[in-house]
């Protein structure tokens, strides 16, 4: 047996691990994105970063101007004034409808400027004597993160809503993966799995599982969450995903080229029920774990040819061979 390469062992009950593979795309992770975009009608006046720049918190993005900020830009300026002065007289001195009409304006200016995306440090610039441009205002980056997109050239005149920057942190990327809608897969949030793109494995968890079916690709998706703190993944990138399982007890296994067909069809095994002595014993196949598959049909112990099974089946079949060693 040994000359032809014939490996029999023992079946085994064991815990088998096995993965379960999906196609998957990187994507920005939505919860930690971020879209600038304007929240009044602007013209952009100057771009201060371009497509794939890191940028930091605070930093500038983009300056526009704006009719309609201009004019509660010089609302504000005629209200703060008269807010401070009122406010140093007291009630008593200039009655109590003066009082909340100049606190009335000045709030009101300074809550829609804050609406309109201006800073604490803007409002204070407004008020200096030396402010001049009525109108300009510039959006800056709310986090650390890369620009992805910058759909827009300077002259443009933008809609309040319209997205102008894309601003992503890609230390941690979301990856969503396609299941067939008949795959049953219990996969709870903090399931592992193992991702490839290209070269690089890396490892990721599942976050969420949707439980619509796309009507489209009759998929449904699952996302996962994992870290890139040295940028290596890129949204838009495709991953292979391989999800982590293990039987929940243990099973019997044979190695997928131990298992032949009989002539009428049937899967078998052979068995060694005597040293040197084998004889085909049907069985039933069950869940498939890569190179491994789960069987029933032979009782743990009984010893089965996992290697050389093709030598095997095909003395028997030619006649040159006698499965009993007669």
């Amino acid at each position: 047996m040994r000359l032809a390469g014939i490996q029999v062992e023992p079946l085994t009950e064991k815990m088998v691990n096995y993965r379960i593979y999906a196609p998957g795309e990187i994507l920005t992770n939505g919860y930690t994105s971020y879209r600038v975009s304007p929240r009044v009608p602007s013209v952009v006046l100057r771009r201060h970063v371009a497509l794939g720049d890191h940028v930091k918190n605070g930093q500038k993005l983009v300056t526009l101007f704006s009719e309609s900020l201009a004019q509660v830009q010089a609302e504000y300026r005629a209200a703060w004034p008269e807010w401070k002065r009122v406010q140093k007289l007291g009630r008593k001195t200039l009655g109590e409808q003066r009082y909340i009409r100049a606190k009335a304006d000045f709030e009101a200016a300074q809550a829609t400027l804050l609406a309109y995306g201006l800073s604490k440090a803007d409002l204070k610039a407004l008020t200096t004597q030396h402010f001049r441009n009525l109108g300009e205002y510039t959006l800056r980056a709310k986090i650390d993160g890369a620009v992805l997109s910058d759909e827009f050239q300077q002259g443009q005149r933008i809609e309040a809503g319209d997205p102008l920057i894309m601003l992503a942190d890609e230390t941690q990327l979301w990856i969503e993966a396609k299941l067939p809608a008949n795959m049953t897969l219990t996969l709870g949030a903090g399931s592992q799995a193992e991702v490839e793109v290209g070269e690089l494995h890396v490892s990721a968890s599942v976050i969420q599982e949707a439980h619509a079916i796309d009507p489209v690709t009759r998929t449904r998706t699952v996302r996962l969450l994992v870290k890139n703190p040295e940028h290596r993944l890129h949204p838009g990138q495709f991953a292979e995903v391989f999800f982590l399982f293990s039987t929940a007890k243990p099973v019997l296994v044979v190695p997928e080229t131990a298992l032949m067909r009989s002539a009428d069809g049937d899967w078998v095994l052979f068995a060694e029920d005597h040293p040197g002595e084998f004889e085909p014993v049907e069985v039933e196949l069950k869940r498939s774990f890569g190179q491994l598959r789960e069987i029933s049909g032979l009782k743990s112990g009984a010893r089965v040819v996992t290697k050389g099974a093709f030598f095997v089946a095909s003395q028997i079949a030619k006649g040159g061979f006698d499965p009993h060693n007669h």
